[in-house]
C-alpha cells in the first residue's frame, strides 16, 4: 500500500477573502513549476485567472521559463480576496500520477475551520469531481452540477458551494469555455 501524503502547503487565507477555492491535493512535487497552488505548468488555473482578470491568459505566466510567477499571483489573490486550500489534508495515491481519480482522501480538510479565519467568506469553490464530493460529504449537501451552486449553512453563515469545472487539461473542455464559467461565478460574488 503506498504511504501516506500530508499536504504540502500551508493554507492562503488573505483577511479579505470573500472566496475560499478548494482543490483535491496537489499533485506531485516533481510536477511543480512553482512552490504554490495549482503549481502544474500543464494546469490551466493561473491562464483561466489571467484570462478573466487581465484578459490575458499568459498574464501570471513566464512562458520561457515554463513557470508562473508566484508573487504576481499571490498579489492578485490578496487583493480581489481569494483564499486558497484543498479539500483533503492528507492522501494516499494509488497510482504515480496526478490525477484525483487515485487519490485516496485518507484526511478530509477541517473546512470550519479554515472558514473561522475567513470572517468576509461567503462562498466556496471546488475546482473539479473529487473536491467537490469530499466537501459535500463534509456538509451533507448535493453536490450542484458544474457551472451551478448550491446554498447551505456553515459557521453560521450562509454560504454558496460554486462547482466549476476542473483546471486540469485532463479535463476535457477548451480553456476559453472553462473560464466562461468561471466568469458566470466571479460575476456573481461581484468579483469581476
Amino acid at each position: 500500500m503506498s504511504e501516506i501524503e500530508q499536504h504540502p502547503l500551508v493554507p492562503f487565507l488573505p483577511e479579505n477573502a470573500r472566496l475560499l477555492m478548494l482543490g483535491s491535493f496537489p499533485p506531485q512535487r516533481k510536477r511543480w513549476c512553482m512552490e504554490f497552488y495549482y503549481p502544474n505548468w500543464g494546469n490551466d488555473m493561473w491562464r483561466i485567472m489571467g484570462l478573466l482578470f487581465f484578459d490575458d491568459r499568459h498574464h501570471f505566466a513566464d512562458n520561457e521559463r515554463k513557470r508562473f510567477r508566484k508573487e504576481d499571483i499571490v498579489g492578485f489573490l490578496r487583493t480581489v480576496g481569494i483564499a486558497l486550500f484543498d479539500t483533503a489534508s492528507a492522501v494516499r495515491r494509488l497510482q504515480d500520477n496526478a490525477s484525483d481519480k487515485y487519490l485516496e482522501v485518507v484526511q478530509p480538510t477541517d473546512v470550519s475551520a479554515l472558514l473561522k479565519r475567513l470572517p468576509r467568506c461567503t462562498a466556496i469553490v471546488t475546482t473539479g469531481e473529487k473536491a467537490t464530493d469530499t466537501l459535500c460529504r463534509t456538509y451533507s449537501i448535493a453536490p450542484p452540477k458544474v457551472g451551478d451552486f448550491s446554498e447551505f449553512l456553515a459557521e453560521g453563515r450562509a454560504m454558496r458551494l460554486y462547482r466549476m469545472p476542473s483546471s486540469s487539461r485532463a479535463y476535457p473542455l477548451a480553456l476559453e469555455k472553462k473560464a466562461a464559467a468561471y466568469r458566470v461565478m466571479f460575476q456573481d460574488l461581484g468579483m469581476i
